[in-house]
């Protein structure tokens, strides 16, 4: 029998997106429908979708959700235009505003209210469209919701007698946390917030509320799983994760070839592949061009794409760009983010306009022409759960430097391997990241090294076949687990009676 599968997110490519977890939500259901999954994507109908031109059709399903002392209604809309259907929880006074999560500023004030209703209200249109799935997949603090009104206000509704709950952490720093005096607003039950449950520290964390009532908990890459049990990766929920190792795996988030590929990208000026890659050199022309750069062909051009944020270890490539300036070279940084790192890295293009180069936007184009058109391209992260940019180059031919750290450790062969594929450094310093690229650039003054090392790279496969498969296996667990908590719960109330 096909697994039914529901995919629970906040965002989802093509049709609204912030960052990474939208290009997996967009790309993982497809890779399961090819290994014979029924699966289905729901997320909110954002501004940002209304915008997207696509046409929704009307389902004819009208949910009603609880929070608090009111009761807010919606419609559900979907979209059939794709390989999987894609259903929104419509209500415009929650979802259709100018960002998803929050402006610029900081984040809306109410999206508790906005996402117990997303998580609830997901619950309700599965209900009244007859939905029974197998599995429903969460993703990220925004559903961490659902497992817990599931084993709550759900409880006995017989669509989801049988439906276990796989939960896929992103990024563990962003938990959803806020008041405790607004747990009344999300209607569980009161037992649900203590310290075994969705309390954090007499918060309301709901992060928390995924990995404790979910049957299976996944991470985007083996190296994190492993990170965030410890004090320094874990965010304060190293302990929780702990106790649930033996449900916790690391899957490696895939990439859409079909996107990415450079021998058919749209979006680059000439397409290039493995054996011939002279289509490079116009596209980096014309990367130089849109920044406003001159470098001579044999100075090699690091390109960045990246959220502005501390993760991402701008404090060390700032306080190492002096020394890498000297350097014979040119950097590119195409991002958007926090106002800090912004300010930061426009100042230091300003001090160094010959050689840096940076455009603060989130512009999809211009992030395949950065891939295509750069040598070298660098993430030097203080930590990173999967990271999709190191593999995005690695077919491109666009060497990564990386800090060895989750998904990067995972994708990445350091070149002193004898096999590399890129260049890794551990200790996270600017000495470090100075010190690998003068590394790289040693190699790429050596030609034949530099091909040889772009044909390893672009013959890497991280395609999402592979991960779609350890999915499936992972489903197959958590109906499992489902399993044996229902008989162990039933056991309990069996001797109890007695």
């Amino acid at each position: 029998m096909r697994p039914r599968v529901i995919i629970v997110s906040p965002e989802a490519a093509p049709f609204a997106k912030t960052g990474g977890l939208a290009d997996v939500a967009g790309s993982l259901p497809k890779a399961l429908k090819k290994l014979g999954c029924e699966v289905s994507i729901f997320m909110p109908y954002y501004r940002q979708v209304a915008q997207s031109g696509l046409k929704l059709e009307t389902t004819g399903i009208d949910i009603t959700v609880p929070l608090w002392k009111r009761k807010i209604k919606a419609e559900v809309l979907m979209y059939g235009g794709g390989d999987v259907p894609v259903y929104f929880i419509k209500q415009d006074e929650l979802y259709d505003r100018s960002y998803l999560y929050g402006t610029p500023e900081g984040d809306y004030f109410d999206n508790l209210e906005r996402y117990a209703f997303f998580s609830r209200g997901v619950l309700e249109a599965l209900k009244e469209g007859g939905f029974t799935p197998d599995v429903i997949h969460c993703n990220d603090w925004q559903t961490g919701l659902l497992p817990a009104y599931l084993k709550d206000a759900y409880k006995g509704e017989p669509c989801f007698q049988r439906t276990a709950v796989v939960f896929t952490i992103h990024n563990i720093a962003y938990q959803g946390l806020f008041d405790a005096r607004l747990f009344e607003l999300t209607n569980l039950s009161p037992a649900f917030f203590n310290p075994e449950g969705l309390e954090f520290w007499g918060k309301v964390n709901l992060l928390k509320s995924g990995l404790v009532y979910s049957e299976i908990i996944t991470t985007v890459s083996r190296a994190y799983s492993a990170e965030i049990q410890t004090p320094e990766y874990g965010y304060g929920l190293e302990g929780v994760l702990q106790r649930r190792k033996d449900n916790l795996y690391g899957v490696l988030n895939g990439i859409d070839y079909e996107e990415w590929n450079p021998e058919a990208d749209p979006m680059i000026p000439a397409n290039y592949s493995r054996d011939d890659m002279r289509g490079k050199r116009p596209c980096r022309r014309k990367l130089l061009k849109g920044f406003g750069l001159k470098l001579k062909p044999e100075v090699p051009l690091i390109g960045i794409i990246s959220r502005l944020a501390a993760q991402k270890g701008f404090d060390i490539l700032s306080e190492a760009m002096p020394e890498l300036m000297e350097l014979d070279l040119g950097i590119v940084l195409l991002g958007s983010g926090d106002r800090k790192y912004r300010e930061l890295m426009e100042g230091l293009a300003e001090r160094y306009p010959e050689k840096l180069a940076v455009k603060i936007d989130f512009n999809n184009a211009l992030s395949h022409l950065v891939e295509a058109g750069s040598d070298m391209f660098l993430m030097p992260s203080r930590y990173e759960p999967c990271g999709l940019n190191q593999i995005y180059s690695l077919r491109y031919g666009t060497i990564p430097v990386v800090r060895a750290t989750g998904g990067l450790e995972d994708t990445v062969r350091d070149y002193k391997e004898g096999d590399g594929t890129g260049f890794k450094f551990k200790e996270y310093s600017a000495k470090a990241i100075v010190e690998k690229v003068k590394e790289a650039i040693a190699v790429f003054e050596d030609k034949k090294a530099w091909e040889e090392l772009q044909k390893r790279a672009m013959a890497e496969d991280f395609s999402w076949e592979r991960s779609a498969r350890k999915y499936m296996e992972l489903y197959q667990k958590a109906e499992k687990c489902l399993k044996l908590n229902q008989a162990s719960l039933k056991n309990t109330h069996t001797r109890i009676l007695k």
